[in-house]
């Protein structure tokens, strides 16, 4: 079998967001499990919108998540190998000058609806002669379109399925704007033809582009991909998933707390027939990644999800995984080990171990309800000083127990408040040996 090629063309006019995450991994997960290459291509043919902050951006994310790439590619770059395929297609027959203005097509498409045909660009530029040619040109700048050939396109979807579409119910797609700007439709033909991309998975927004682009391959003389269209996005209600939304880039996933095993599970198993789990390694997510598995329904996306998967993944960590981030807190060497396994059940994301350090380090503020001021008065009179050792919280309510008659909830939940100002947390036992300093015992 040939080895597979797969890329993932984002235009560097923004960051990646939870969609561009989807299709990047699909594409990523299919070469992973073949041993094939995986090439990322940026599509900054829009020279005024591209950036190179966005392109610094890209690469971070992609390498934050483990999305590592093969070769790196850019369109900006390969100009010529555009100008040259255009070349080819005027030769053939395939390329036409158009010179219609948006606002003389949208008049054509307004007429065309209502008589109740498609929107479909009539080919009027097809009938100029050559006079008429030269004087539009005095006018304005000519753009280009791809002549159809009004036949159906057929292909076999590695997700939707069988598909057919009629080449007369879409329009001949502009490939260079009038400013001579190479659009996507035709630089991304040739880069896959060129670069022997073997499967692309893309939204199924792409589906009628994907039909067109199957004609200028076969006009071109490339070998036409395996295509496969994964459903768009939505958010928890169905409702439409903006991109715009910052929530929802990568970038802001990130800052929040999100990690990357909990974004790759998530990503990989969501919209398909199997369960989301968490996975550990991207070989684990590429050893049960299967693009027949996925429907065609939209896809409802909650950020709400990477939470559990977060947590659950913080939790199984080793200590040598977030040795660094608890240094970095000021956590001593010598109880930073035993700091984590006391915090770690405790915690949704990396950044609430901090709070759990101040706790230790500087005592909490403790919360004592009015019924038990006296108990709590009398408690901590029998409190030694740190530094506790393993036993501590034992023999301290066991001396409370004796001295007052409290027992069960009603000795522990006032004492874990006391200390901790909390009704929840780690077990108190080994939170004990952790505290540096019990504020309230010089209230």
């Amino acid at each position: 079998m040939a080895s597979i090629v797969t890329r993932f063309a984002p235009s560097p006019t923004g960051y990646l967001h939870i969609g561009n995450l989807r299709t990047a991994l699909f594409n990523y997960l299919i070469a992973r499990k073949q041993g094939g290459t995986f090439i990322l291509r940026l599509d900054d043919t829009d020279q005024e919108r591209s950036k190179q902050e966005y392109i610094d951006a890209i690469k971070f994310d992609l390498e934050w998540l483990g999305l590592t790439w093969d070769r790196i590619e850019q369109q900006s770059k390969r100009l010529d190998r555009y100008r040259d395929a255009a070349e080819k297609l005027r030769a053939d027959g395939r390329f036409y000058e158009c010179f219609e203005t948006p606002t003389e097509l949208d008049l054509k498409r307004k007429k065309q609806l209502n008589m109740g045909r498609p929107p479909v660009y009539d080919r009027a530029a097809l009938s100029l002669t050559e006079a008429q040619r030269d004087a539009l040109r005095a006018e304005r700048a000519g753009y280009w379109r791809f002549l159809l050939n009004q036949t159906r396109i057929d292909w076999e979807d590695g997700i939707l399925g069988p598909l057919s579409i009629d080449a007369a119910s879409v329009s001949d797609p502009v490939l260079i704007r009038a400013d001579g700007q190479v659009l996507y439709t035709l630089a991304s033909v040739v880069d896959d033809t060129e670069m022997g991309i073997t499967h692309v998975v893309r939204g199924s927004d792409h589906v009628t582009n994907t039909a067109t682009q199957i004609q200028i391959i076969e006009a071109l003389g490339g070998t036409v991909p395996s295509f496969a269209h994964h459903s768009l996005l939505t958010g928890p209600q169905g409702e439409a998933l903006s991109k715009r939304l910052g929530v929802l880039s990568l970038r802001d996933l990130r800052a929040q707390g999100v990690t990357p095993n909990a974004l790759l599970s998530l990503m990989a198993r969501l919209g398909s027939s199997q369960p989301v789990d968490l996975r550990m390694s991207l070989d684990e997510i590429a050893d049960g990644f299967d693009l027949s598995q996925f429907g065609a329904a939209p896809t409802k996306f909650d950020a709400e999800d990477l939470w559990p998967l977060t947590r659950g993944d913080l939790q199984a960590r080793p200590y040598s995984a977030v040795a660094d981030t608890i240094r970095a807190l000021g956590v001593p060497d010598d109880i930073a080990p035993q700091f984590w396994d006391v915090a770690r059940e405790n915690i949704g994301k990396l950044d609430d171990l901090s709070a759990w350090w101040a706790l230790c380090r500087d005592g909490a503020q403790p919360v004592i309800a009015e019924e038990d001021r006296d108990f709590i008065a009398q408690a901590m009179t029998l409190l030694p000083p740190p530094p506790y050792g393993p036993t501590a919280w034992k023999d301290w309510t066991d001396a409370v127990k004796a001295e007052t008659g409290r027992k069960g909830k009603g000795l522990f939940m006032p004492l874990r408040l006391a200390l901790t100002g909390q009704e929840r947390g780690p077990d108190m036992g080994a939170l004990m040996p952790l505290l540096q300093k019990v504020p309230v015992r010089e209230a």
